[in-house]
């Protein structure tokens, strides 16, 4: 492979500004000394000696990835694939431990959409197709996630912009637009400097770049091997780009969550419905999330009798709008309600619960979701 300085010679015109080629050569020459170790990567090493990349974990890590941080992903994707190594044995495994192994990722409609489309792979044969339009068939593959397989697994030439990609590209070109309308321009832009060779390191120098260097608050310019063609640098303000609208405020809703306790400290859990919201996760009872203030944020909307006292108040932001609870507790005793089912103190935390029922059993059980499960104690935070 041409050397960084040996490929610069090569650009055209007489203004200095680097080519597409020029560009993508030094992003590799850095991304070759620089890249981040991942436990479902191969290295370029590695990649230069014939090794490939499996498909399986390629597929694994990026529907992981999506909404959710390198470092938070790292021990998931370790016990999936320590519980699960290849699709074949993700497809026999029973849906609700999957969902409970994904508890705490967040989105999950992913984890449904994930086993179902391991269900389907693993019918065909346990094989990922290799080209961008036969994975997007595949259920939760957009395009996003059908590029980055394609590149990274099969090495095959494909645009992949993430929200790394998407501040590279609009510093590098000093994109005004915002980035909500931004994102055709941007495209296009990658589509002209993916290589034909290496095309999956490419995608991952790009996405390192954006995550090591060009990150969003005091970007280490100095250390970026795209500076001298960076118009966000050449301008002296590179934290502008990429230019966002502002956001607008998300709209409320309110309820209330009800924690009953057992005497043996058990907790009344129900499975929510398979569709809508947080489908076929574990919840506390709860009413409905309304707009409204009314009764139905109070004791009186219990769902059954019982000696509720309120403990308090929680928060949490959806991606469509924020909800507040109310939270109540009662001492209760006997038998279950129907659909409803007792989960003792040291099986809730491998309930499959949402961030939002952590919170409210916390908030009445100070703790009681502070269990150590099989990744909650090595998971490593931002």
């Amino acid at each position: 492979m041409a050397s960084a300085d040996q490929t610069r010679k090569t650009a055209s015109g007489d203004s200095g500004k680097a080519t597409s080629g020029d560009i993508a050569s030094r992003l590799l020459d850095w991304y070759d000394v620089h890249h981040r170790e991942l436990p479902w990567r191969i290295t370029p090493r590695e990649h230069a000696r014939g090794a490939r990349p499996d498909p399986y974990r390629i597929w694994l890590s990026e529907v992981m990835l999506q909404q959710t941080t390198v470092e938070a992903v790292k021990a998931y994707f370790k016990v999936f694939v320590e519980k699960w190594p290849d699709v074949e044995a993700l497809a026999a495994a029973p849906t609700e431990d999957v969902m409970k192994a994904w508890a705490g990722l967040g989105y999950y409609s992913r984890a449904r959409n994930l086993k179902a489309c391991a269900d389907l792979v693993a019918q065909r044969g346990g094989r990922f197709p290799d080209t961008e339009a036969a994975l997007r068939e595949l259920p939760g593959i957009g395009a996003y996630t059908s590029a980055a397989i394609t590149a990274i697994a099969f090495d095959r030439p494909a645009a992949v912009v993430d929200g790394n990609v998407e501040r590279v590209i609009s510093r590098l070109f000093s994109i005004t637009t915002p980035l909500s309308e931004a994102k055709p321009e941007i495209r296009a832009h990658v589509e002209r400097m993916v290589p034909g060779t290496r095309p999956g390191d490419f995608a991952q120098a790009m996405m390192d770049l954006g995550a090591t260097i060009c990150t969003p608050r005091r970007p280490r310019c100095m250390l970026c091997p795209l500076r001298e063609d960076c118009s966000a640098v050449i301008s002296g303000d590179p934290e502008h780009f990429p230019v966002r609208l502002p956001k607008a405020d998300k709209p409320l809703r309110r309820g209330a969550a009800f924690v009953a306790v057992r005497s043996d400290g058990a907790i009344l859990l129900r499975k929510r419905a398979e569709k809508g919201l947080l489908g076929g996760m574990t919840e506390v009872p709860t009413t409905g999330w309304t707009a409204r203030i009314d009764g139905a944020t109070t004791e009186a909307a219990a769902p059954f009798p019982a000696n509720w006292r309120r403990a308090g108040q929680i928060a949490h932001v959806f991606t469509h709008f924020a909800l507040e609870l109310d939270v109540f507790r009662a001492e209760v005793n006997g038998a279950a309600p129907s659909g409803h089912f007792w989960s003792l103190a040291h099986e809730i935390s491998g309930e499959a619960l949402p961030t939002v029922m952590k919170k409210a059993i916390e908030a009445a059980i100070p703790g009681a979701t502070k269990k150590p499960s099989p990744h909650s104690a090595k998971r490593p935070h931002d």
